[in-house]
Formats: structure tokens, sequence, C-alpha cells
């Protein structure tokens, strides 16, 4: 790929990312909302929203396995087309099952977290936009236009209040359905950006079993089997049960809890931008550990803490560290495995996260109810740290091509000097 269609390229995505993470920003907050003001009952919600994250699963199954011969320009276009026709569908209303369609072929995503077919494909495209030495910078950036776009889409979802507020005449669920009518917006401006991206872009390659090297796979194995573990201890760590704690523990609003996240978002955000600059002086493997590890102590003792304040402050420092991480992961996962293995590798640790994430909530809530509040707190850090210990035993001998090429050229000069 030329570096002009490399820049070109890198910034559709960047700019497809942004609308994107706004777009589910918005439906993490507000499609709960939206659905309750339809007269559906929470079960019925769940089930809804539960739709959409099976759709979301599926389809970063199918990109797994076929995104490159099918054509990664393409099956980016329809995953964002099929997101804004769901949300269409949603915004009408309709029968129980129509909805639950639509947020399944949609991939309503109720999280708020930006995850799944469209960001596997999207991290293997974009190490081959710029070279090896600015990979992680390129991956920091990328996370930072995420996270930013997220926390937008949070406080989009506040406007049909300021609606329906400003002026009560409009029913709070017009108001609420204009939101989903902007949702399905920017996903179908998502679709058209993707039109733009060059075709230097695919790559044609046989079918998966026949693709992927033994050694790929081994590293992939080792790596899903470790990922899984992260992504348990994290489903313990869902904002909805964080929020939950400091609500209960403390007795703050909910206003205040809202302030709280919108600032962590803005820690993590800022805090990407380090990860790079670790990552050259450290290497990515020790950026991941050495940031992850006092990350998961400073949640622990937010679990302990005695006043509001407190918790609050440890939890912001928390946030401006535990995310570095991400785009280190990102960028090793793409330097250990051939260019041709990228789709394949981004969607397998891709899905191994999702599954962990959604294995650990249910069992925190329960642990929450009969233990303590802050059981979760305690016991998500500790597995995330179990993880960090044995990435650094399993991998920290195998080196990027940027880190292997920096570690041999001081032996240069030596050889030179010796011939």
């Amino acid at each position: 790929m030329t570096a002009e269609h490399g820049k070109r390229n890198r910034s559709l995505i960047y700019a497809a990312a942004s609308l994107r993470s706004a777009a589910t920003g918005l439906s993490g907050v507000m499609v709960g909302i939206y659905l309750a003001r339809l007269h559906l009952g929470a079960g019925t919600i769940g089930a809804i929203i539960t739709a959409g994250l099976a759709g979301g699963a599926g389809a970063a199954l199918l990109a797994t396995v076929a995104a490159d011969n099918l054509g990664r320009r393409r099956f980016l276009f329809s995953l964002a087309l099929m997101s804004s026709l769901g949300g269409l569908v949603l915004a009408a209303g309709g029968h129980t099952l129509l909805l639950a369609g639509a947020a399944f072929f949609g991939m309503l995503n109720g999280m708020g977290k930006d995850r799944g077919a469209p960001v596997a494909i999207e991290q293997a495209i974009l190490p081959s936009t710029a070279p090896d030495e600015q990979r992680t910078s390129v991956f920091a950036f990328y996370n930072v236009v995420q996270s930013a776009s997220a926390a937008v889409g949070a406080l989009l979802a506040g406007l049909p209040d300021l609606i329906h507020r400003s002026d009560p005449a409009i029913p709070e669920v017009e108001a609420l359905r204009a939101a989903m009518l902007l949702y399905a917006a920017l996903m179908g401006a998502t679709a058209l950006l993707y039109i733009g991206i060059t075709r230097e872009v695919e790559i044609y390659s046989p079918p998966v079993g026949m693709r992927i090297s033994p050694e790929t796979r081994a590293v992939l194995v080792k790596l899903s089997a470790l990922f899984a573990l992260d992504s348990v201890g994290g489903g313990f760590l869902t904002q909805a049960l964080i929020s939950l704690f400091f609500v209960e523990r403390f007795g703050v609003g909910a206003a205040t809890v809202a302030a709280l996240f919108f600032c962590a978002s803005i820690a993590n955000a800022l805090s990407q931008l380090v990860a790079p600059i670790l990552a050259r002086r450290i290497g990515l493997i020790n950026t991941m550990v050495f940031t992850h590890l006092p990350s998961n102590a400073l949640l622990m003792m937010v679990a302990i803490a005695p006043n509001f304040p407190l918790a609050a402050a440890l939890f912001l420092v928390r946030e401006s560290m535990v995310q570095m991480d991400v785009p280190a992961r990102q960028s090793y996962v793409m330097a250990v495995v051939r260019p041709e293995e990228r789709t394949f590798a981004a969607g397998v640790t891709g899905l191994v996260r999702l599954g962990g994430w959604a294995v650990a909530p249910g069992l925190a809530g329960i642990l929450m109810q009969s233990v303590s509040l802050g059981t979760p707190l305690i016991v998500g850090p500790a597995l995330k740290a179990v993880y960090d210990i044995l990435l650094f035993r399993s991998f920290r001998h195998l080196k990027p091509p940027e880190e292997r090429i920096h570690e041999a050229a001081p032996e240069e000069p030596a050889r030179k000097a010796q011939s």
C-alpha cells in the first residue's frame, strides 16, 4: 500500500470508528429507556438487547472466517448499513418480535462499548497503513477516537430529556424516537465513509484452516486463553455494576456517577496517547503488564475506600492507566501474525473477549448481593492480575519486528569492528 493510500484509508477508518462509537455510546445509554417508554417490560427489554449482542457476536464470527474472501470494504459497508436499517426499524416501533429481529440483524449494541466485527476488520487493516514503528501509535489514536466519541455519544443521549423538558408538548417517547433516528443516521454516515477506502486493503486468501500457520495457531491458542481470563475479570467490572457500587455504597446520585464516568472516558482516551511512547521505551508486553498491574491494585483500593471522594480519586487514577494496554495489545497481536492472518487473529481474540465479558456479570451480581458490594472489585482485578503475570511469563521473549530490529541494531557496529 502506498503512503498516500495508507494515510487516506487510515483517516477514513478513524472517521468511521468515530461515528460508530458515538452511535454506540448513544445507544448504550438510551436504548433501554426508549424501549421502556414503548411500554415493554424489563424482561423483554433484556431479551431485545441480548438479541442485539447475539447478532453482533454472529457477525464477528462471520468476519473472522469470511471477511477477507468476501472483501473487507464490502463487509464493513454491509455491517454499517444493516446497523442503520436496524435503527430505523427500532425507531418506527412495532411488535416485540420485529424489534428483536431489528436488534439482531442490526447488531444493536446495548453495552455502550464499540466492539465486534467492524473493530476486528479495522484492526486487521490498520497495520498495513503505516510502518511497523508507527503501528502502536496508529492503534493508540484509533482507541482515543473511539473512547472520546463514545463519551460524546453518551452525552448526546441526554438530548431527548432536554427536548422534552424545553417543550412538554413533545412526548418523551417521540424525543427518544428522534434519538434512535440520529443513531441510524450516524451508522448510515459510517457506511458511506467505507465506500472511500481503496482496494489495497483487501487480502484474498484460502479458507481459514489452510492459511493459518502452525506457529500462529500456537500463539493464538495461548493468547486466546490468556485474553479469556482477562475478559472474565473484566466482566466483573461492567459500568453498570461499578455504578451500582458507587450509588449503593456511598449514596451518591446518578448524575454524579455519570459525571465520574465521563471523566473516566476522557482519562481513558488521553492515557492511550502515552502507550506508544512507553512501548518504544520498554516494549509492548512490558507496556501491557506494567500499566495493567497497578490499575488492578488501585481498583481493589476503591473497594475498601472509606468515602466517595477518595474512591472517585482512586478510580480516576485507575482509569488513567487501565486502557494503556489496549493499543499495545492490538498492536502486538497484529505484529506476531502474518498480514494475511490478521483478520482471523483479530476476530478470534475479539470473540474470546466478548465471550468472557458475557460470563461474569451474572456471577458478579450474585456476589454483590450475597457477599458484599465491593466483592467484584476484588475478584475482577485479582483475575486480571493473574492474567498479567501469565502474559509476561509466556510472551516476554516473543518480540514484534520493530523490537527485534532495535535489539539487533547495537550489534552491528561490533560486527563491523571485528571485520
